[in-house]
């Protein structure tokens, strides 16, 4: 029983330094209309800037993201607090654009070092038989801290004085904080090997398994996108056509994103891995077309609504599509198609994303994101039609 405990501490340890870190990757995005204020940037510029964050993630993940399998966890995560601190020095140190690219690629770093390393880090160290409960914890403080990030962000900016400061002094706090705690905890790997032995996967998807990997890497993409898109634009949107100046309700929308996200996950469960992927992506669909009705009527309560049913359908798709792709590949494969799967989700939050940037300087803002909406729709309801005909099988 004490050592149930223990190993119950130790996992909801590791979870809380995980979502420190995860807080940091959001924390700018109620603030980027300072930013543009302050340093006179279009809006393609703000989503180039967020971008960058989605290409360091990639990059990571493909020549760095079995470090922790063989130099173990705690390393790895102390890295990814370095970087996730650097950033934080990059923001507040900020006199120009290049500070911010700066900022956002070293965040990038801190989250693609922690993904794969906090996660195994959670899961390895919940007791015996806690498994399934360690996964919702991982689940439920990656989601949940992006979503505090700008929930945090957007408070301090709108009630606290130096809005472009105070959030990324607070996060380096926490940071250090977490990083005495990490020093702490115990390391889950038992045999470790020098880092020299670290090769960069190579991603893959094995013939048997294209036909659930194509419609799933789909769903996912489009409910990356859909944050991408919440979360580097919206701001500037609430500001520009609803009136919306505060940056509290500004990154509240943004972090029920998040927030429904985790709600959509859990719910997989219930409804069950064959059917969570075609009702995700009837809920991304129902997102869509509640923030194509936002942007044409400007009503703050449609964006709202389309981030909590938007969140909702990105958590059943992400979970479901992730489940579907490890049941259906090889035991010796499985880490090389759900790399290639974070690789297409990422690609989602950084390819629409600079896309909706470079339309917004000839259409506007409104008229960009329904071309976004429009290519996104298209895509999520070519994948629920497939996955109706052609159900994913449960797996292992």
């Amino acid at each position: 029983m004490a050592g149930d405990r223990r190993g119950w501490r130790v996992c909801l340890l590791g979870g809380a330094v995980f979502a420190v870190c995860m807080t940091g990757t959001t924390l700018p995005t109620p603030l980027y209309p300072l930013y543009q204020q302050k340093f006179g940037f279009s809006e393609l510029t703000v989503t180039v800037v967020y971008a960058v964050y989605a290409f360091a993630v990639i990059g990571v993940l493909l020549l760095a993201g079995n470090a922790s399998d063989a130099v173990g966890r705690r390393p790895v995560l102390l890295w990814g607090l370095g970087c996730a601190a650097a950033s934080a020095v990059c923001f507040l140190s900020a006199t120009g654009i290049g500070w911010l690219y700066a900022g956002r690629l070293l965040s990038g770093l801190s989250a693609g070092l922690f993904t794969g390393a906090a996660t195994a880090y959670v899961m390895e160290s919940a007791p015996p038989g806690g498994g399934s409960r360690a996964t919702f914890v991982a689940t439920a403080v990656n989601m949940g801290g992006l979503g505090c990030g700008p929930l945090l962000a957007g408070v301090l900016a709108q009630y606290a004085p130096w809005p472009l400061y105070l959030p990324f002094a607070v996060h380096l706090a926490l940071v250090a904080c977490s990083a005495a705690v990490l020093l702490w905890l115990p390391e889950t790997v038992e045999e470790r090997r020098p880092l020299r032995t670290v090769r960069p996967q190579r991603p893959g998807v094995p013939a048997g398994v294209r036909q659930v990997f194509g419609p799933a890497a789909t769903a996912a993409f489009v409910g990356f996108s859909l944050f991408g898109v919440f979360t580097s634009v919206s701001p500037a949107f609430l500001a520009q056509s609803l009136d919306v100046t505060d940056h509290a309700v500004s990154g509240v929308v943004v972090a029920l994103a998040f927030f429904a996200s985790t709600g959509g996950q859990m719910a997989v469960g219930r409804v069950g891995v064959g059917r969570s992927l075609p009702l995700g992506c009837v809920w991304l669909l129902a997102g869509l077309a509640l923030l194509a009705a936002a942007l044409s009527w400007d009503l703050l309560i449609l964006v709202v609504l389309s981030a909590v049913v938007g969140g909702f359908g990105q958590g059943l798709a992400f979970r479901g599509a992730l489940s579907a792709v490890s049941g259906a590949s090889p035991a010796d494969r499985r880490a090389a198609v759900i790399s290639s799967l974070f690789v297409v989700a990422y690609a989602g939050i950084s390819v629409p994303v600079v896309g909706v940037g470079l339309l917004s300087e000839p259409m506007g803002l409104e008229g960009a994101g329904l071309v976004f909406i429009a290519c996104m729709g298209a895509l999520v309801v070519t994948a629920a039609g497939y996955l109706v005909r052609r159900p994913v099988a449960t797996g292992v």
